[in-house]
């Protein structure tokens, strides 16, 4: 009785990098998960910032729209600084994108509803920077010591995400932040080695 190999796109292959870090105690599964639920803000949060920054109208919306742009592209850099290590881990995207919009619980973050109420616009800003750091503070929790690629990027985001909550307390409460514009849009000062789409 003749018996066919397997193919070679059935059988899975071994992939040390993540062998290594189950021997170093990541609960992989946990953290692709993580690294997915946070991508679907990062992503959702460009979408959301995007509509914000056309309705931050009149004089005073002019003076804040290129800090809600900074954050904005800074963001989709989010998103993409984590993608490559997603696959790499063995996860992947959602197909449904409605699904992985969901997936983010940044409803908050439609139009006030009055749509150019400066105010209310800076503070839905606020709130998305100030999820996102409890987001990425998770991962480099999960990574610290154990997964050094992982942490590498989850701490480059980390740390715009805080600049961010800062430029945003400042526009509020007058808090300085010691706020440095950033040189151009999407400099993203941190994540720009994991993120090469903005150029």
């Amino acid at each position: 009785m003749v018996t066919a190999k397997k193919s070679s796109a059935t059988k899975k292959p071994k992939v040390v990098g993540v062998e290594v870090l189950k021997k170093n105690g990541v609960d992989i599964d946990a953290l692709v998960k993580q690294l997915i639920t946070n991508a679907s803000v990062e992503f959702t949060a460009y979408y959301y910032f995007t509509n914000l920054r056309m309705h931050a109208t009149g004089m005073e919306g002019e003076g804040i729209k290129g800090i809600i742009e900074d954050a904005r592209l800074e963001d989709l850099s989010h998103f993409e600084s984590c993608i490559e290590r997603i696959f790499q881990l063995g996860g992947s995207l959602p197909n449904d994108a409605q699904a992985f919009i969901k997936m983010s619980g940044c409803e908050f973050l439609k139009l006030p509803k009055n749509p150019t109420d400066i105010k209310a616009i800076l503070e839905k800003c606020l709130k998305a920077e100030q999820g996102a750091i409890v987001n990425w503070d998770k991962v480099c929790k999960m990574t610290f010591g154990k997964d050094p690629a992982t942490y590498d990027i989850a701490k480059d985001i980390l740390m715009e995400e805080i600049e961010h909550e800062s430029w945003f307390l400042e526009l509020l409460y007058g808090r300085p932040s010691g706020h440095m514009r950033r040189k151009f849009s999407g400099e993203r000062p941190h994540t720009q080695k994991h993120s090469r789409a903005l150029g």
